[in-house]
Formats: C-alpha cells, structure tokens, sequence
C-alpha cells in the first residue's frame, strides 16, 4: 500500500521505549498489546500502522517489505549482518538510544576467567548470539565450542553445560541472582531505526517526515 507505513515493534521494552518517540511525533497506537490479541495495531495517523513481531524478526520484515521501518536492537541487526554478510535492504539512519543495555560475557563466580584464557584452554561458550561470540573469541584468538541456546542462558554455567555465556546485560541482577560473574563486555547495545531502502524511495514523502520527527524525538540531528 504506498499510502500506508508499516512500522514493526517487537513487544517488550523496545515497544514501551518507543512509545514516547511516537508520542512526541503526535502519534499514539490506539490498542495496547499487553490486552489486545491483535498482531497489527492502528494508529492515529490513518496513514500508519504498527505491526508486532518477534525482535529478531524485526530486520527481516523491514528488509524484505514486510514493513518499511522499524525499531531493532544492534544486537539483533550485529548478529544477522553477520550471518548474512550485511545488513540487505537496511538502511540505518538513526541510533534511538533506547532499551540500552550491553552484550558481556558472564561465568561462574568461582571460575577463572582469566585464566583459562591466558592458558589457552578451549572454552564451552552457551548463547543465542553465535556469530558474535564466534567473532569475539576469533579477535582474542580463543578456542571455543558454541552452544546455541534460546533461553534461560544462566543456567549453562551452573548445570556444567557450558564454561561461560554471551549474554545481554542490563543491571546485572539476574547475574547475581544466579551468582554469576560478567567478567568482559564485548559491545554496548541501543535500538536502531532502520528502513526498508525501497520504501525510503517509493514512499519518501511519508517517510521523511516521521525519521526526522523520530530524530527531533531522540534529541539528533535529522540525517540528510
């Protein structure tokens, strides 16, 4: 529909964090997800709508023109660019600075680090960020065995599964929770506006408007 904008959100923090960006634009989703069972959500702007997707769907249905912008985190954008070679059919114009957190490595208290590093000694590493962590290691020339998981990273070290996780880290609670120790930050993590580089072109004219109001919102300049 090249009179209507699709914007993908993933529920969750990067929605809620959002919400003021919109707000501040003069725009307000008009249902709630928390409530609503609906999976696109109307907007004040007749010519907007949001859809809800999963967060690390967000860049593929931007890329591929199931959206024409949305709201992603680095951390999601990072790992696909590097399965896929590159971020395709992204453009990236502007760093929101919100659900920031970072990406670390974590392990057992009780176990050195350190250490093992310096010795050599291969690490079994549990996350669902493989091809960062795998690139992390390879820059620090440390041998590891990946374990892809999906959820509930906190538990490998502690059951024996693994030696240490790649995780996302907000206040560290959840570490010391599980008395957990994040022993090296490999990068800081934001959520990025990205955009469907067709879209930017065939609908310039809706598009404009709401990345300069979105960079107004985040206190940036607007990108040229």
């Amino acid at each position: 529909m090249s009179n209507t904008l699709t914007l993908a959100l993933s529920k969750g923090r990067i929605f809620e964090e959002t919400l003021p960006l919109l707000r501040a634009a003069g725009i307000a989703v008009l249902e709630d997800p928390e409530t609503s069972r609906k999976l696109i959500l109307t907007t004040n702007q007749p010519h907007l709508r949001v859809v809800l997707v999963r967060a690390s769907d967000v860049p593929t249905y931007v890329a591929h023109g199931g959206a024409d912008l949305g709201v992603a985190g680095r951390d999601v954008l990072h790992e696909q660019a590097l399965a896929q070679g590159g971020a395709h059919g992204l453009y990236q114009p502007l760093d929101l600075q919100i659900a920031r957190c970072r990406m670390s490595v974590a392990t057992r208290a009780d176990f050195d680090y350190a250490g093992a590093v310096k010795q050599g000694s291969r690490l079994r590493v549990a996350t669902k960020y493989t091809e960062i962590a795998r690139q992390h290691f390879a820059d620090k020339g440390v041998h590891v065995d990946l374990i892809k998981l999906y959820g509930s990273m906190e538990l490998a070290p502690l059951t024996g599964l693994a030696d240490a996780i790649v995780d996302l880290v907000s206040t560290g609670g959840t570490l010391r929770a599980n008395k957990l120790v994040e022993v090296e930050r490999i990068m800081d993590i934001s959520s990025r506006l990205v955009v469907n580089q067709a879209a930017l072109k065939l609908k310039r004219a809706l598009l404009r408007p709401l990345i300069d109001a979105f960079a107004a919102a985040a206190g940036q300049a607007p990108t040229p």
